[in-house]
């Protein structure tokens, strides 16, 4: 019995709802940003939480644009998706009309401002989700929904000043826990316990830890987990740029630390691995291609060490397990964050920076005063002409010594656990509180009137097939 799918069952399904009894249900629409997996994970974990929490009523699921996640959330009962239009101009007038012929009657927003606002302008309450409240300045404004319902802020390891004055200006601030899943039935890990999070923003958090003396493993690696997410981004060219520098340095790391199992995982296709490490004698047996969010968590269990572009919510999925992590280069500014974050919750120095000739990291948060576009066009433009030039094989090189070091540090390294333990991991349940007590207090527009006014989804409001 899968008790997402009987909870949020679709309204016409009577045998798989769970909560019966109310005239019709009600239809939360779901919407994540177009920018790697993240904003789906977090998706598929409150999702969850809703499915356990439970409700006065059935909830029927809508979703919005989130195309690239959209297969991360195959797994839970979403009605039906609506693609939204190209052009920017076009989204309020499709969103109402989502809206109208829906009935919806409150949303969840992951990341995704301008559709939160949007979302708002309708009439419909909306409970925006932000992992990254620790990389917005005040050129990031016009795009964060400062005046939505409910605005989840995610604690983090640390917030610069710059930030402070943003979030200052949401009307309806919420600080909640980090917004993770866990393996169904998979415990944790043991090792040292990690200091006692306080409540509110985490201080205090030691600085940066210094690389340890390179030595073997403490046990060897056998199976190892390369995960380079959604890789998909608005403003980038090419995705395939990084993984060509990335994924050959990372298995002949492995390869050179004894690993004999290997899969990369991600938005990417199932010859991968063939294509960017050759074949070559003493290349570990290698898989590829895109795991459900549940298949990942329970690959992520088994592995003995994880290779992961510095996403948030795989940081803290592997984290919570007491999964040895390295942190593979940054694809973009939260990256950079949220590598340094790690490191400096599990004091241990795990993570892998670029060559100072591809980027460095402080130039391109610098930019991040003119907004975080600015900062995206320095990495995007450099990841790419490393990757297309001249120096592409030195910098693989350097790569590969770099990622070979931080496994050793990995290998020797106790105390897993320091960043879930800073930032909590009860966010998917604090986020799904607040859905249901948005959906307690309001109804979707269902009289005859307002029925026969909902035109349909129109040309651009199609669903998605």
């Amino acid at each position: 019995m899968d008790p997402v799918a009987d909870l949020l069952s679709p309204a016409g399904d009577p045998d798989r709802a769970i909560l019966r009894g109310a005239a019709e249900p009600t239809t939360i629409a779901l919407a994540g940003a177009e920018f790697g997996w993240g904003s789906s994970g977090k998706l598929s974990a409150v999702l969850s939480a809703l499915a356990e929490r439970g409700s006065d009523g059935p909830l029927r699921l809508v979703g919005i644009g989130s195309g690239l996640g959209r297969p991360l959330l195959a797994a839970h009962p979403v009605e039906t998706w609506y693609d939204l239009p190209e052009s920017g101009g076009d989204t309020l007038d499709t969103v109402r009309r989502i809206v109208r012929s829906e009935r919806v009657a409150a949303a969840l927003v992951v990341l995704d401002g301008p559709l939160a606002m949007a979302l708002e302008a309708t009439g419909v309450p909306t409970v925006f989700v932000d992992s990254l409240p620790f990389l917005w300045t005040d050129g990031d404004r016009p795009d964060l929904p400062l005046d939505v319902s409910v605005y989840c802020a995610q604690r983090c390891v640390e917030l610069p000043p710059e930030c402070r004055g943003v979030l200052d200006s949401v009307r309806a601030l919420r600080w909640v826990d980090a917004i993770v899943a866990t393996a169904s039935g998979r415990p944790r890990r043991t090792g040292p316990e990690p200091a006692t999070r306080g409540p509110g923003e985490r201080t205090g958090a030691p600085a940066e830890a210094g690389r340890e003396p390179a030595g073997p493993p403490a046990a060897p690696y056998r199976k190892a987990l390369i995960n380079l997410g959604g890789l998909r981004a608005p403003r980038l060219a090419d995705w395939s740029h990084y993984p060509r520098l990335v994924v050959p340095a990372a298995v002949e790391a492995l390869a050179a630390e004894g690993v004999g199992e290997v899969h990369i995982a991600g938005n990417v296709p199932s010859d991968l691995g063939a294509r960017l490490t050759g074949g070559r004698a003493g290349t570990p047996r290698t898989t590829a291609g895109p795991l459900s969010h549940r298949a990942f968590l329970d690959r992520l269990a088994e592995t003995d060490v994880l290779l992961t572009s510095p996403g948030l919510t795989t940081l803290l999925e592997a984290d919570g397990l007491g999964v040895p992590t390295v942190c593979l280069p940054p694809q973009n500014v939260s990256q950079v964050f949220n590598g340094r974050f790690h490191s400096r919750a599990v004091g241990a120095d795990v993570r892998t920076r670029w060559p100072e000739d591809v980027f460095a990291e402080d130039d391109a948060l610098a930019l991040r005063a003119e907004g975080e576009d600015h900062a995206l066009t320095l990495i995007y433009g450099s990841i790419a002409k490393t990757a297309t030039g001249p120096g592409a094989d030195a910098a693989r090189r350097r790569l590969r010594d770099a990622i070979r070091a931080a496994l050793r540090t990995a290998g020797t390294h106790e105390g897993w656990g320091g960043l879930a333990s800073q930032v909590g991991t009860g966010g998917a349940a604090q986020v799904a509180d607040a859905v249901l007590s948005l959906v307690e207090r309001t109804t979707a527009p269902r009289g005859p009137a307002d029925a026969a006014a909902a035109p349909g989804p129109g040309p651009v409001a199609r669903p998605a097939s």
